[in-house]
């Protein structure tokens, strides 16, 4: 059973920083990604960043340059140092695992419980 537990939400006022941190426990037969995708009520959920299993980066473009993930491969965990914050990005942010659960198994999201960023003065 694979479990993502998030941290690090909360209230921060624009143009501040915030972490957020997603520790996965349980095991796969393969990652393909670790990332955080974040959703507004009433829109699609929009990826945010995602680092894949061999270290390649994507993010989004509105946070290109204020936001950096990170994976901590000691605790399982995947990492988002957010700055420059404004009221845009506000959202519940959720941690993502892209994986094959066995090798016979197809692809599959798992999904973190989610955590609200609210920035606001």
């Amino acid at each position: 059973q694979v479990q993502l537990v998030e941290s690090g939400g909360g209230l921060v006022q624009p143009g501040g920083s915030l972490s957020l941190s997603c520790v996965v426990s349980g095991s796969v037969f393969r990652v393909v990604a670790m990332g955080w995708y974040r959703q507004a009520p009433g829109k699609q959920r929009e990826l945010v960043a995602n680092i894949t299993a061999g270290g390649n980066v994507t993010y989004a473009d509105s946070v290109k340059g204020r936001f950096t993930i990170s994976r901590d491969n000691a605790k399982n965990a995947v990492n988002l140092q957010m700055s420059s914050l404004t009221p845009e990005d506000t959202d519940v942010y959720y941690c993502n695992v892209r994986a094959f659960p066995t090798y016979r198994m197809r692809r599959y999201d798992y999904w973190g419980q989610g955590t609200q960023v609210t920035v606001s003065s």
